[in-house]
């Protein structure tokens, strides 16, 4: 418990760490078709961002653990369909879910599930 005085800590951003099964093939992907640049690569791991947004992967050689995982990035759905169509990605437009949020889907060559959303 803190001081009544004293500020409260401030978490101030969550990173996903996703398996990649081949750290070329996601960079690629990531720069090409999302629009994320290159931030650190290292043997068996890299870090990618775009905005506001920062993703790190971890060499995995287990498919089925990057088939098993999701992260939710917050954005502009439609712009971002727009964007990644034109980055030659193809992709269903994004749609209101029942929960009161705008969802796109991506899916990387992996199998990570990414779930771009906003308030509907």
């Amino acid at each position: 418990m803190h001081p009544t005085n004293a500020p409260a800590p401030q978490i101030r951003a969550t990173v996903p760490v996703l398996a990649s099964l081949d750290l070329d093939t996601t960079l690629a992907f990531y720069c090409d078709r999302l629009g994320f640049a290159e931030r650190l690569r290292a043997p068996d791991y890299l870090i990618v961002a775009r905005d506001d947004c920062e993703l790190h992967f971890w060499l995995c050689a287990e498919r089925h653990i990057a088939e098993n995982t999701s992260c939710y990035v917050r954005g502009d759905t439609q712009a971002l369909h727009a964007d990644f169509q034109a980055r030659g990605l193809p992709l269903a437009a994004p749609v209101v879910r029942e929960w009161g949020m705008r969802e796109l889907y991506v899916s990387d060559p992996h199998g990570n599930l990414l779930k771009f959303g906003e308030p509907a």
